[in-house]
């Protein structure tokens, strides 16, 4: 899955006195151009996530520090800077669909850039006090914005969602879905994210009823994994078919859903989503 990153050593423990070398990675991103699939990263022309070292008259006043990487302390650039709006000084956008398709990019750095794009959002969303109005600074002792005007402390919030593997015991099924409405066209999982006052369990059954109108029983934890586009952390389960296996499929949620046997089973073409994990568990007979 894309946290997976040994033998690579992550840190995301606040620092006050983060060091900026030419080495260090700098995470710039753009305005929203896909509208599912979040917004857009800076890379340079070959494709690579850029270095300090390839920028000029950065001000180190413009960056803040996001996280460690082999003891390597990364940045972000807040400030918009024109250069970036075209492919000029040796930079280009590139939406997140591309990144993650980008087979030279490592796999570590997919991780970083969805890590660095969910605090890039938290910024930019908390520059200004909810409660006051007025604009928010740094927190010189954790990862937060204070409000000096009223006090108010803004931390990160991350949100909970579920995928969900429905298992047919009897015919020794898997439902398998396709979303609507998106170029994502490779198969998925019912999902869904958690309501207010409900349990990641009442998610489940919640999500299958509403997608697919299927019930279902022997909920089972299977894994997580952060997924930073959407600024959630995506809860894996697998649960069993109860009662009736015809399916009455949401039409605006869902273009395909259907019951697939092992063989059947196509997974998607990268290994870095935990929806992918939990339909090869199945496909190879480990759920």
């Amino acid at each position: 899955m894309i946290h997976e990153i040994e033998p690579h050593s992550f840190n995301n423990q606040f620092k006050n006195d983060a060091v900026l070398s030419d080495d260090s990675l700098i995470f710039v991103f753009g305005k929203e151009n896909e509208p599912s699939f979040g917004g857009r990263a800076v890379l340079t022309k070959d494709s690579r996530i850029p270095r300090f070292s390839d920028f000029s008259g950065v001000n180190r006043d413009s960056l803040t520090f996001l996280f460690n990487i082999d003891g390597n302390d990364c940045f972000l650039l807040r400030e918009s800077r024109p250069e970036f709006d075209g492919e000029e000084k040796g930079f280009v956008f590139r939406s997140f669909r591309h990144v993650r398709n980008v087979q030279d990019i490592p796999k570590y750095e997919h991780f970083l850039a969805m890590t660095a794009f969910q605090l890039h959002n938290w910024y930019k969303n908390n520059t200004y006090c909810g409660q006051c109005g007025s604009e928010t600074v740094l927190s010189e002792k954790e990862r937060a914005m204070i409000c000096p005007k009223c006090g108010r402390t803004i931390y990160p919030r991350i949100v909970p969602a579920v995928t969900v593997a429905i298992i047919d015991r009897e015919r020794d099924k898997i439902l398998l879905t396709q979303y609507a409405g998106r170029d994502f066209t490779f198969y998925a999982l019912v999902a869904g994210f958690t309501e207010i006052g409900e349990t990641l369990e009442e998610t489940v059954k919640r999500e299958a009823m509403e997608e697919t109108g299927l019930k279902v029983k022997n909920i089972r934890y299977y894994g997580s994994q952060p997924w930073g586009i959407v600024d959630n952390i995506m809860v894996g389960f697998y649960c069993e078919l109860d009662g009736s296996n015809e399916i009455h499929r949401d039409a605006e949620e869902l273009k395909l859903a259907d019951w697939f046997s092992r063989e059947e089973v196509e997974l998607q073409p990268t290994d870095m989503s935990l929806t992918n994990n939990l339909m090869k568990a199945f496909k190879e007979g480990r759920i």
